[in-house]
């Protein structure tokens, strides 16, 4: 559903205003404290701009803004290079999800192309012989864990809506590249040193590892011929080439005869597949409006919670560092992970209380269990009135993500997904499948009462992806942000939103931020930066305290004064670049 965005922001907006806050002011400097793992400076333009997780898939999007693309457009050409360059985390064997602002029209629009279930899956489907959940990594790799894939769909449909240029075109620079060959980057290069799995089966053995099983090295001319041709292909045809005919028989065959874990995928999944129009779940944070995907996507429901119960306190008065302020994102994270564990699921197949969890009264009521000085003891407490079991489903950290604004204005937030670093290890064609079934809740059943996020047949996972898009009180936007990390996501999202909204820091500055927060149980500090320092400061609050490599892959815009200043996580090899 397409949702006009001038009244309901001028709405929200006005009762925020109506309160005294002040106008947004984004600062040059960082503030004393603000400080992240290597120094990245921001990007700066006046026309356009396409942020990305690699340089290769960044320089494509704006190969194509250069020629009058759309946003749309140049996302297109990015999700295709990412493919190439950022296997492990995208690509056309996963799925994705598309927050859109048309400046012309003034509309909002979000577009589902999360994976579906097979029409064979079942409740029980991680449920071993003995009734008790198989581990993680046994049931990701192979044939089993493979959903219907929604990346091709969903970037169709939104080229359809939203794109300029002709469809054939935006496959160019991939092609090129699959074609003519790219350098081994270092970032898959690393991960491959430490990939168990996808080394076991062909042809995934022997386009990323030499004859004696070392990882190709960094540099090394890769060229991906099969995956060139499933390009001219369906740029020819469009998405019907994937969905239908040779490619979707080889899918189903990959699945089916997989050499581990054999799954059920057929032909008639993948023909039926479709990409949703959902409405977007926004909510005010002060004098904005923050906007982002819904259901199936737990991302924006549950930033948007944290936010709401922050909203309660002068986070602006508190340094950006300080372990007063890492307490309170901590606290409002552990109450709206709860949450989420318990409400957020596909709402085509479960009713989610969408406006009751981020209603304001609600979120008043949960930030009133926040004490500025003491965490809060025991188990995060739920809704009353829990009518579900808690959920035991993994996300892990992989994904990416990709921010756009073209030279009309328009804007693009998305985040796309194969789900685990190299998805089910299966390979054709010269692209990997997605493990996505593994998002799913493996214990369907908890304490007798259902799991929302159990799997069904043509369900969709749930997610933490939160592709954003934050307006200003006019209407008008102000930011495109989001970033790949399991169901880290979140607390990603909403630190680079605090640092922007409330401690006035330019985005790359918000990025480099160390990544703090909890999702539901112990306060998780990003190792090797500053907030390991606060360890100490917040076991005396109360707080279980763990410390953890967070590998975030923020990408970002904003819109200032100075035109559209852009920022990439110095976590990963990503890019912004505009003109």
């Amino acid at each position: 559903m397409m949702i006009v965005m001038p009244l309901r922001i001028s709405v929200a907006i006005a009762l925020l205003v109506s309160a005294g806050l002040a106008s947004p002011v984004f600062a040059q400097q960082a503030p004393e404290g603000a400080t992240g793992r290597t120094a990245k400076s921001a990007a700066i333009a006046t026309k356009h701009m396409a942020a990305a997780a690699n340089p290769l898939a960044s320089e494509a999007g704006r190969r194509i803004l250069r020629a009058g693309g759309s946003a749309v457009d140049a996302a297109v050409a990015i999700q295709l290079v990412l493919n190439l360059v950022e296997p492990q985390s995208s690509g056309i064997g996963g799925g994705a999800f598309i927050v859109h602002w048309s400046a012309a029209e003034k509309k909002l629009t979000t577009f589902d192309g999360r994976e579906t279930a097979p029409a064979a899956a079942k409740p029980d489907r991680f449920l071993g012989a003995d009734g008790k959940p198989q581990r993680f990594m046994e049931a990701v790799v192979g044939g089993k864990s493979v959903d219907v894939p929604g990346t091709l769909r969903v970037l169709e449909m939104a080229h359809k809506a939203y794109g300029k240029l002709p469809w054939a075109t935006l496959f160019e620079p991939a092609i090129e590249l699959a074609e003519n060959g790219f350098a081994m980057p270092a970032r898959l290069h690393n991960l491959l040193k430490t990939e168990t799995n996808l080394g076991r089966f062909e042809p995934a053995r022997s386009y990323f590892y030499e004859a004696d099983g070392t990882p190709r090295a960094i540099g090394t001319t890769m060229v991906n011929k099969p995956f060139a041709n499933v390009l001219r292909l369906v740029a020819r045809r469009g998405a019907d080439a994937f969905y239908t005919g040779e490619i979707a028989r080889d899918i189903v065959a990959a699945v089916r005869d997989a050499p581990v874990n054999a799954g059920d995928l057929t032909e008639s999944d993948l023909a039926n597949y479709r990409p949703r129009e959902r409405e977007a779940v926004c909510g005010p944070y002060r004098v904005w409006v923050v906007c982002g995907m819904g259901p199936p996507s737990s991302g924006a429901l549950t930033v948007l919670q944290i936010l709401g119960m922050l909203g309660a306190f002068d986070m602006a008065a508190l340094k950006p560092g300080s372990a007063e302020a890492v307490h309170l994102i901590a606290e409002a994270g552990r109450l709206a992970y709860a949450d989420r564990g318990v409400y957020m699921a596909d709402a085509d197949f479960v009713k989610v209380p969408v406006r009751g969890l981020i209603d304001p009264a609600y979120l008043q009521g949960r930030s009133r269990l926040i004490a500025p000085g003491k965490a809060l003891p025991g188990e995060p407490p739920y809704r009353e009135g829990r009518l579900w079991g808690v959920d035991d489903s993994l996300e892990l950290p992989s994904t990416s993500h990709i921010s756009v604004i073209d030279a009309a204005g328009n804007a693009l937030s998305m985040t796309t997904t194969i789900e685990d670093g190299f998805g089910a290890r299966l390979m054709l064609h010269g692209f990997l499948l997605n493990n996505e079934l593994t998002d799913f809740a493996f214990t369907p059943v908890d304490d007798g009462k259902p799991v929302v996020n159990r799997v069904e047949a043509g369900k969709r996972p749930r997610s933490s992806m939160a592709p954003t898009l934050v307006f200003d009180r006019q209407g008008k936007l102000v930011m495109t942000v989001g970033s790949p990390g399991g169901s880290a996501i979140i607390n990603y999202v909403a630190k680079t939103l605090i640092g922007v909204l409330d401690w006035g820091l330019d985005i790359q500055q918000a990025i480099d931020l160390p990544n703090v927060g909890s999702r539901g149980g112990a306060t998780e500090l990003e190792k090797g930066t500053e907030a390991e320092a606060l360890k100490a400061p917040l076991e005396a609050l109360g707080h279980q305290v763990r410390v953890l490599d967070f590998t975030s892959g923020l990408q970002g815009i904003v819109v200032t004064s100075r035109g559209l200043v852009g920022g990439a996580d110095p976590r990963r090899e990503g890019v912004a670049l505009g003109d």
